[in-house]
């Protein structure tokens, strides 16, 4: 255990010096077009995970709270009409 913290030490203040010396200039360049892009795509795979995922919910929550048996029951092959 001492060894590895006498090879660890090291390395992590050697990594955190370099941190503090990185500073911004005066004036700061705005976010690019590619970032934008980036957030945007983060925002639209959520969205399209949140549609099926609120249709699932409301789907298991007809099925906790119907009456009927075979509407609680889940079958991704059962159609409308069949049983």
């Amino acid at each position: 255990m001492k060894a590895a913290a006498k090879i660890l030490v090291p390395i992590l203040t050697g990594s955190a010096t370099a941190s503090f010396a990185a500073t911004t200039g005066l004036e700061q360049g705005g976010n690019g077009m590619l970032v934008w892009f980036f957030i945007g795509f983060g925002v639209m795979v959520v969205l399209f995970q949140a549609a099926p995922a609120i249709v699932m919910f409301a789907s298991m929550m007809k099925g906790l709270f119907s009456s009927n048996p075979a509407e609680a029951t889940f079958s991704p092959f059962k159609g409308k009409g069949q049983k």
